[in-house]
């Protein structure tokens, strides 16, 4: 069996670490796109810090995509 290096065990981590984050993103993506965001804020809201909650409960509340997306970035 071939050793594996320190070099290439950092690698392995953030290449996880990547494709964890993306698959979170895609996830948050979908969520916010049924919730009735368009594409564009969608992916905004999506790859920021924003709760995804709140990003929800705004839309069900009436609040317009555009002025939750103010509010939340």
């Amino acid at each position: 069996m071939a050793k594996t290096t320190e070099t290439e065990t950092e690698l392995h981590v953030a290449v996880d670490g990547v494709g964890e984050r993306a698959k979170v993103e895609g996830w948050r993506l979908h969520v916010l796109i049924e919730a009735g965001y368009p594409l564009h804020l969608a992916e905004r809201l999506a790859a920021s810090a924003a709760d995804l909650h709140v990003c929800v409960d705004l839309l069900r509340q009436g609040c317009s995509p555009t002025t939750a997306a103010e509010i939340l970035l």
